[in-house]
């Protein structure tokens, strides 16, 4: 009871920082924000961090602020406070998601929304590069989004930091190039040059995304995988993991085909005659994913990826077997 308390105070408190930010974004003077970091000395890049963390839980326009980074900080500095800053708040928001809502949108989840979180929560960090990658995704909206799936905080973390690296530079750079240009500093054609070029490779990063993604060739998640065999398709489950681990404390899905990956290419004609959908799996999908591109260059194109494997369904709470 006083957990739900804090939580109903907690969330009261979320929604009126984000009315706030949203009302004050709107007349938000990145000159006068900028002179006041500026007038704080030596803490003035700790106080930008902490700033743009709240400004990211709040909804404030991240885009104004890593221009700000960029022209208080120049491009070095100014890249480290504002993935900081940013990576900093999109935790926050994370977390304040995850235990304000999760609980409470998962209990009342159709069948359409709870299909969409599990194939999120499937592809797991991937899902989260994709969406940082791609700049059409609404920053301060996806990390509450995020927040309501099972997701674990270290690969979000991970992702969401390093996968917002490119446009942070591109922006940073910008913003620096901009306050150069108002100082009238030097090699400026060089320099707009630059930062034109930054943001054109931003801008392709969703088509880069988008060829990485077909590389994987045919893929399922793990819900595809149950799904399919409730329906009683004709399908091969093959584990590439080696024996220790089919039979040992994990388990392995039952039905499950165990071929080790070293022995693969002595057993190609066995799977070759079988005919059906090879569905490959192993404790994650690494071993995997080597399995389905080596079956692919023998000619094996019905070798499909099972995202996730089985650490994936047991996570589901599904059966496993041991031998």
């Amino acid at each position: 009871m006083r957990q739900t308390h804090l939580k109903r105070i907690g969330l009261i408190g979320l929604l009126a920082l984000v009315g706030i930010g949203l009302w004050q974004g709107r007349s938000l003077d990145p000159q006068q924000l900028m002179q006041w970091i500026d007038g704080l000395g030596p803490l003035a890049w700790l106080a930008f961090i902490v700033l743009y963390a709240v400004a990211t839980v709040a909804f404030l326009p991240g885009s104004l602020l890593t221009l700000a980074g960029g022209a208080l900080f120049g491009p070095v500095l100014g890249t480290f406070v504002n993935l900081t800053g940013a990576t900093l708040g999109a935790v926050l928001a994370f977390l304040a998601a995850r235990y304000l809502g999760a609980d409470w949108v998962r209990a009342r989840a159709g069948a359409r929304l709870g299909a969409i979180l599990d194939g999120v929560e499937a592809e797991g960090w991937r899902f989260v590069a994709f969406v940082r990658l791609t700049p059409l995704f609404p920053f301060n909206l996806l990390n509450y989004a995020l927040g309501l799936t099972r997701i674990s905080l270290l690969p979000y973390l991970l992702a969401t930091w390093i996968c917002m690296l490119p446009g942070a530079i591109a922006y940073t750079w910008l913003g620096y190039v901009g306050r150069e240009a108002a100082a009238g500093g030097e090699d400026l054609i060089r320099k707009g040059l630059l930062a034109m070029g930054l943001l054109v490779a931003v801008a392709f990063l969703p088509r880069l995304v988008k060829r990485w993604k077909e590389g994987q060739g045919p893929h399922w998640s793990i819900d595809d995988l149950h799904r399919r065999r409730e329906e009683g398709e004709t399908m091969t489950l093959l584990d590439v993991r080696d024996a220790k681990d089919f039979n040992g404390k994990l388990g392995h899905i039952p039905g499950s085909l165990n071929i080790p990956l070293p022995e693969l290419a002595a057993r190609l004609e066995e799977l070759r005659a079988d005919g059906h959908a090879l569905a490959v799996v192993c404790n994650t999908d690494k071993r995997s994913a080597k399995a389905v591109q080596q079956l692919q260059r023998a000619g094996l194109d019905n070798a499909i990826l099972v995202i996730g494997g089985v650490q994936a369904w047991k996570g589901r709470g599904w059966p496993l077997e041991q031998r």
